[in-house]
């Protein structure tokens, strides 16, 4: 028995329905067990130069090919904003100081929950020719006649509060003498004689010519990294993406 042209394209159209009802059975079915969808991840901007945020990546990337990661670079603030709107499913963020950490440890207790990745020291960007770049130990009190490149207070980093905290701490209020958005544009100003900065260490990974970085010796010039996120507050689907990447992420901090 021939078929007729009709019926071959009859034949053809129906083995593409079967093969795509096949293919969408399987990405429901990946869906279900938490392999398949998306994780919109926000991240601070020192977060990439951090060799955890790398490898966490990239396993997660392995294991779960068919997840959809969207990478969203944000402040701490923001960041904590989104996730409350669940605009964001997890959050790589930077606590606040003082009184403002205890605001997120609160928020952490009612809403959000954290995950300690690593503590940063806190250093000084210098230019290399500064004269608080040979002395022995470096403390906030050394920078109070210098004039300060510093985020602006807009941006929502997190730094921006620690420093004038620990500034004030220190018995004085920082001069600001330039503002930038970016840290890599923040330690090009310094290496032009523009003024000195503070910043979390992992940064010192940016090498430019005419740049020192020393770290500062006070106790409380430290910043953590932390991975943010909303416990089973999300439909099933998307919150068994959630608890994998946490459990990932809890996995590689013991590797």
């Amino acid at each position: 028995m021939q078929l007729t042209e009709a019926g071959k394209l009859l034949l053809a159209d129906a083995r593409k329905i079967l093969a795509l009802t096949g293919a969408a059975a399987l990405s429901v079915k990946a869906a279900a067990s938490g392999h398949a969808g998306e994780l919109r991840i926000g991240f601070t901007s020192s977060t990439p130069l951090t060799p955890l945020f790398s490898a966490l990546i990239n396993v997660y990337r392995r294991q779960f090919p068919a997840v959809t990661l969207t990478l969203l670079e944000m402040s701490t603030q923001h960041q904590l904003a989104a996730l409350q709107q669940q605009t964001l499913d997890l959050a790589f963020v930077r606590p606040q100081f003082g009184a403002e950490q205890g605001a997120l440890e609160h928020a952490a207790a009612s809403a959000l929950q954290y995950l300690t990745l690593r503590t940063d020291p806190l250093v000084v960007v210098l230019p290399e020719q500064h004269p608080l770049a040979t002395k022995p130990q470096l403390y906030v009190a050394d920078l109070a006649t210098q004039g300060f490149i510093m985020y602006p207070p807009q941006a929502g980093t997190s730094i921006y509060r620690q420093l004038h905290a620990l500034c004030l701490q220190a018995g004085f209020t920082p001069e600001t003498v330039q503002q930038a958005a970016e840290a890599s544009t923040i330690i090009g100003l310094v290496a032009a004689g523009v003024g000195i900065s503070v910043l979390p260490a992992c940064f010192d990974r940016i090498q430019l010519a005419g740049v020192s970085y020393r770290q500062l010796a006070d106790e409380q010039a430290v910043t953590r990294l932390l991975l943010a996120y909303q416990p089973a507050s999300r439909e099933l689907q998307k919150q068994q993406l959630i608890d994998q990447f946490v459990e990932l992420t809890r996995k590689q901090l013991m590797s």
